[in-house]
């Protein structure tokens, strides 16, 4: 009878999973690395080879109260990651993450992971924006550092450990779509390999989306090109809100012109940023952490110095990162990407030079609505938390929400593993394993096959660059670091009109061996539902928190939004659902002024 109900209308061939996940950055393979030792047969999917994920870029360290080079424990460490989220963050998943870091810093170590030393062995730690000591008394050296090459030694640890536990990589293949049946239960996806440019389904008892962010809405970003919101746009597609989605960050020091990182540990180890007049100009706007601030009060801090024509070179439009003072040795020992960073694409040697630098768009910290087992969660009668059967999502893609308005540097990697490694316990635990593949829906892959023969029968439309490249001018000139209601409403009509031409592109390879223009196509239709999520979610919050600086609003509002955005892509409707003020085991952080 089971088999007589899972006949499909169509004739694509199926494989069986216990578990899929979606992307192998550093959350998709802590995860999958659980999953497999466990004696789970683990499929996980990546548009590129594993160490090639986003996560190799992360540079700096990843954040843990290890106290190896001060006093330091996880109490301090949760209170500056509440205020840094400006209080929108979840206080149960961060004291959650908080608790768990030195753990999961130690099991990194016991993996092989190659952490820099201190004389006596101990983990090094270098200090990070934001972090403090006693409650925000004095900065503290929290970030666990592998040189400035972090997330680099991350994403090559996890994978040897994955290969040893044989889990199974699909490299270079795509997720199209979830498949959901009358339940709202996820299934597995449907998945395009880019060589052959064949369309499979994988069956999965429980799926993780682990996707990574969507940076590559904007012009001016850190991200790399895979970072297309591939995991956001399945879920729009398949009904699920996305959550906090005006609230992306700023990284204070991407390179002029270039987009690409200077990591926050070159103000860690001591880096100063200058303005035309060679002030240390964040002394006047933070006193206490001058340039270790959170992210998005450095970030409006440099773009206020822009404005106010303090800015450096030909047009005034950057600000200097000096770090010549540290030495030659000290740079090259803890610090050695950066210096080639800085010579190939700001052609400067930071050992004799300061390095230009403008802010630029770099994490998201909104995404799929989850709790901090990993488990997507929908509001669902009275519940504005009912969980969504066999469906996960970890890592930038998710919004758990330990980062709310704004996350502190470090907490990205240590938000990958810690989650990732409790959604791998979570299920587990709750046993998928044991389950039978409940039956697909006689549909399963329609949609996405008609959404690729839409493609391959198209005769004229859209290009994609065209679309694409409207969509990120517009969010950067509407949406930007400092955000107004005139700018973000003409946004929205602007992206509303794209999403409507995202509908009709054209395209003119039909070939199916590594048709990278169809792929490109696919991305698209996901990087325009972030637009949309992101610029509506914008619009409609009247207040700054974080990095959503709103000129007309410029006050924190607790009274009116201390709330979390709850986007619906199917009529661009907003909700919203309560911030979880109750930790887990502490009183909790009353929201306070943030000052530094």
């Amino acid at each position: 009878m089971v088999d007589y109900l899972n006949k499909l209308s169509n004739s694509l061939p199926r494989r069986k999973f216990d578990a899929v996940i979606v992307g192998a950055g550093g959350a998709g393979m802590r995860c999958s690395l659980q999953l497999a030792e466990a004696g789970y047969n683990v499929a996980v999917l990546s548009k590129v080879f594993p160490t090639r994920s986003h996560t190799v870029a992360a540079q700096g360290g990843i954040g843990a109260s290890l106290g190896n080079m001060s006093e330091d424990n996880w109490y301090w460490h949760m209170f500056d990651t509440v205020k840094g989220s400006d209080y929108l963050g979840d206080q149960d998943a961060i004291e959650f993450m908080c608790r768990q870091a030195p753990h999961v810093v130690y099991e990194l170590e016991h993996f092989g992971m190659p952490f820099d030393r201190n004389a006596d062995g101990t983990i090094y730690q270098r200090p990070f924006g934001g972090h403090s000591a006693n409650l925000g008394e004095k900065p503290v050296p929290r970030a666990c550092a592998a040189a400035d090459r972090t997330g680099h030694a991350l994403l090559h640890t996890l994978y040897q450990r994955n290969v040893r536990a044989r889990t199974t990589f699909f490299v270079e293949w795509m997720a199209l779509d979830l498949i959901r049946n009358a339940d709202g239960d996820v299934l597995g996806v449907v998945a395009l390999e880019m060589e052959t440019g064949e369309v499979m389904i994988l069956e999965a008892k429980v799926t993780v989306l682990a996707t990574g962010g969507a940076g590559r809405i904007w012009q001016a970003s850190t991200n790399a090109y895979i970072n297309t919101g591939d995991g956001l746009g399945m879920c729009a597609r398949a009904g699920i809100p996305l959550q906090d989605m005006e609230f992306w960050q700023f990284h204070p020091t991407g390179v002029a012109n270039a987009g690409v990182l200077i990591t926050e540990g070159v103000r860690g180890e001591g880096g100063i940023l200058l303005n035309k007049d060679g002030e240390r100009f964040m002394e006047r706007y933070a006193p206490t952490l001058k340039d270790l601030a959170p992210r998005d009060f450095v970030s409006r801090s440099m773009d206020q110095e822009i404005k106010e024509g303090r800015g450096c070179g030909p047009h005034a439009d950057y600000v200097l990162l000096k770090l010549d003072h540290l030495g030659a040795d000290k740079i090259l020992k803890r610090l050695p990407s950066i210096r080639e960073i800085a010579l190939k694409f700001a052609n400067v040697d930071p050992i004799k030079e300061p390095i230009p630098v403008v802010p630029t768009i770099h994490y998201q910290m909104g995404g799929i609505p989850t709790n901090y087992h990993g488990q997507v969660v929908v509001p669902k009668g009275d519940n504005p938390s009912s969980v969504v059967h066999g469906l996960y999502a970890i890592g930038e893609c998710a919004c758990v929400s330990v980062h709310g308005a704004n996350r502190l540097g470090t907490n990205s990697l240590l938000d990958l593993v810690v989650f990732g490694r409790a959604a791998g316990n979570h299920i587990v635990e709750s046993g998928f394993k044991n389950n039978t593949h409940q039956p697909l829906p006689v549909n399963a892959g329609d949609f996405s096959l008609a959404r690729v023969a839409k493609l391959d029968g198209s005769t004229s439309g859209e290009r994609i660059q065209d679309v694409a490249g409207d969509i990120r001018r517009d969010m950067q000139s509407h949406c930007g670091v400092f955000r107004t209601s005139a700018l973000l409403s003409e946004g929205v009509g602007k992206i509303l009109s794209h999403y409507k031409r995202a509908e009709h592109i054209h395209l003119q390879d039909k070939s199916q061996v590594f048709n990278t223009a169809r792929v490109e196509a696919l991305e698209l239709a996901n990087l325009i539902e972030v637009a949309k999520a992101t610029i509506i979610s914008a619009e409609a919050r009247k207040e700054s928190r974080g990095a959503h600086a709103h000129s007309d609003h410029p006050q924190r509002d607790d009274v009116n939004w201390m709330k979390h955005t709850l986007f619906y892509p199917e009529d661009n409707r907003l909700e919203y659902k309560p911030v979880v003020l109750k930790p887990l085991t502490v009183e909790y952080f009353k929201p306070k002024p943030r000052t530094f």
